[in-house]
């Protein structure tokens, strides 16, 4: 099967390791960022949402109309707009970009943030409105007809958009998050299952019980897994290795500074969170080159576990998760420009040839095995 690179897609060169040198949206960088990306082999990058942050639709679009290839994962909040405008302004992005858009929906994990924006639903309330909101979303991409929507979230009368994706029939949605109640809203609908990096052997009990709750509703597709992790790479191990105490040196001294985010109290609300900061203090180093004080450093904040190592190294290490079932590969560093071109000159390459190898010879099996049943 095919297998695709998320990058990050940045307003600004700040980080856990360094403070940002300008505005929060610097159009300069934005747009550099990307165009790295486009030119080192990414597939797409991530648009990610913050309360306070710049609105990522239109850093989306800024981006799209200045590049040719490079593919847009736009992090939406259900709770910051009614679906019927965010299904029409997700349309007009995609007609923008030509095509080149998914939709991330983003449930939220923590009570703290949501309520930033206003948002005062329990947990388990806003995955029952995000699984209302993506419906809908769906709905008013693929419904030419007027129509009536009744719901325990979300009441309107008589819409219908004039405006649709360019991708037919519908942009894919993607979807996160380590809950029972995160794997029933994404096992129903999400095109995309996105995991944080864990060790292969929870990372394969997580796809599990995604695929349980796809069954769960229904559904005979199932969605493709993205996995997430946070690269250090140098030309030797022992250099990675320097690289990587000295990065989670300065994560753990902006922290001290309260320069950096992390979860108050070190108690995340989040069960993906939790899932790290537990594997984080199970140990250090996991499989081929997984490291976790990094997520540590952090509290489970986000994508924060690493992989270390040299190119090769690390991307032996994606290869085993690709191996597992996991066909969207996504990285970010910590010095987001250069790492980014490191990751695509250095590590893209190996992961696309083995990739590669990987699918000819299960062609070549297949092809034997219909030459023997045929026999």
């Amino acid at each position: 099967m095919p297998v695709e690179f998320l990058g990050i897609a940045a307003t600004n060169d700040g980080s856990e390791t360094t403070p940002r040198s300008g505005a929060a949206f610097d159009r300069e960088y934005t747009l550099r960022l990307a165009r790295a990306h486009e030119d080192h082999g990414w597939d797409r990058v991530l648009f990610a949402y913050g309360s306070g942050s710049p609105d990522p639709a239109p850093a989306a679009a800024y981006v799209a109309s200045r590049t040719e290839r490079l593919g847009i994962l736009l992090a939406h909040r259900p709770n910051v707009s009614y679906p019927t405008f965010a299904a029409k302004t997700f349309a007009t992005l995609d007609q923008i970009s030509g095509g080149r858009l998914t939709v991330h929906f983003i449930t939220g994990g923590n009570d703290h943030e949501q309520r930033r924006e206003g948002d005062t639903l329990t947990k388990d309330e806003r995955y029952a409105r995000t699984l209302e909101y993506i419906r809908i979303v769906k709905k008013i991409w693929t419904t030419r007809e007027p129509f009536d929507h009744e719901g325990e979230h979300y009441r309107f009368h008589d819409f219908v958009s004039d405006v649709f994706p360019a991708q037919q029939p519908r942009p894919e949605v993607s979807f996160g998050g380590s809950s029972p109640a995160a794997y029933a809203a994404g096992g129903a609908e999400a095109d995309i299952y996105c995991l944080w990096g864990e060790p292969l052997a929870k990372t394969a009990e997580q796809i599990e019980a995604v695929k349980a709750a796809v069954r769960a509703a229904g559904r005979t597709d199932e969605p493709r897994i993205q996995v997430a992790f946070r690269p250090i790479i140098a030309p030797t191990e022992e250099l990675a290795w320097e690289k990587a105490h000295r990065t989670v040196g300065a994560i753990r001294e902006r922290r001290e500074r309260g320069l950096v985010r992390h979860h108050r109290d070190n108690a995340p609300e989040n069960t993906g969170s939790q899932r790290l900061v537990a594997i984080a203090e199970a140990g250090e180093r996991y499989d081929r080159a997984l490291w976790t004080p990094t997520a540590a450093a952090t509290g489970g904040a986000g994508n924060s576990n690493a992989l270390v190592g040299t190119p090769e190294t690390v991307a032996q290490a994606l290869l085993d998760y690709y191996d597992l079932g996991v066909d969207i590969l996504s990285a970010r560093g910590y010095d987001l420009l250069d790492d980014a071109i490191d990751f695509g000159r250095h590590v893209i390459p190996i992961v696309r040839e083995e990739v590669a190898k990987r699918d000819a010879e299960r062609a070549a099996r297949g092809t034997r095995n219909l030459a023997a049943v045929s026999g």
